[in-house]
């Protein structure tokens, strides 16, 4: 299933996009894409209700899609999860996942635009792979036992402010939680339908030049190993967001560097998962 929000900011309803293509509204049966839903057995209900009604609403294309779940309860991160990358950045590989959280109000809609912080000059891109956490999740036994608590999987864009980030002290909460820092979507696709995400094509463009292409595969912690991780140290709760980081290609990695600026335009795609597209804008 490929599940959707869509509706003014704030206003969203939650839906599918059918096998045809077309949207079709669930706000009759559900109240969101949200914790409550997915930690009690939802995407079941949902596919009962797929497989018994015929004659859902259809949502026009026009219509803004938001993000593709309900603002979650924390977002994690993921840094330097990508061994390309941290050759990029000529930095050793991690014996353990390095974690950060960001704000979770950074999360926006996939065709949002990205917000330049006032005074940023270094606003950088990062496509990367999201995982929705499917049901609350604490010390899992074993990496076997993850499955069972992803609901599935979506673009994730960690934008991120560099200078706030890396130059500003503290860590690094400053340069990932800025507004419209994490589209999100366009859609979240359940796991039974994208069971093999480790091997998954990922590609960012600003202003229609290629600047990150790579694939999960290069990962260094994977997904069944980072959620295991994750719930050694906190409870994962329904609908949480791990975003898992970027192939190589951001703009701080670049000779000279590059960033964001107002006017650029970002797209993303990732294999099985979509394509987003934000205009840049001054903050």
């Amino acid at each position: 299933m490929k599940l959707i929000r869509f509706g003014d900011v704030g206003q969203e309803k939650p839906g599918v996009i059918l096998a045809d293509g077309s949207r079709r509204d669930l706000s009759a049966y559900f109240s969101d894409w949200n914790r409550d839903f997915f930690n009690h057995d939802g995407l079941s209900r949902l596919e009962e209700v797929l497989g018994k009604t015929s004659n859902l609403p259809q949502v026009s294309a026009e219509v803004r899609l938001g993000s593709c779940v309900a603002r979650p309860g924390k977002v994690i991160g993921i840094g330097l999860n990508y061994a390309d990358h941290a050759a990029e950045a000529g930095l050793p590989l991690p014996q353990e996942p390095i974690v950060f959280l960001k704000g979770a109000n950074a999360v926006v809609g996939p065709y949002d635009p990205i917000i330049i912080p006032r005074n940023s000059t270094k606003t950088d891109w990062e496509v990367e792979l999201g995982v929705i956490i499917g049901r609350d999740a604490r010390y899992l036994a074993n990496i076997e036992a993850v499955d069972d608590y992803i609901a599935g999987y979506c673009i994730s864009h960690d934008v991120s402010e560099r200078e706030f980030q890396m130059e500003r002290g503290g860590q690094w909460t400053k340069g990932k939680s800025c507004d419209n820092f994490n589209p999100l979507g366009p859609f979240l696709v359940t796991r039974d339908e994208l069971s093999e995400v480790d091997n998954l094509a990922m590609s960012l463009r600003v202003n229609q030049v290629e600047r990150q292409s790579g694939s999960t595969a290069k990962m260094i912690f994977n997904v069944r190993t980072l959620v295991h991780y994750l719930s050694q140290f906190m409870t994962l709760e329904a609908g949480d967001l791990i975003t898992t980081g970027t192939p190589p290609g951001v703009g701080m990695g670049m000779k000279p560097p590059c960033y964001l600026q107002a006017g650029d335009v970002v797209e993303l795609e990732i294999e099985g998962l979509g394509y987003q597209r934000s205009l840049c804008v001054a903050g």
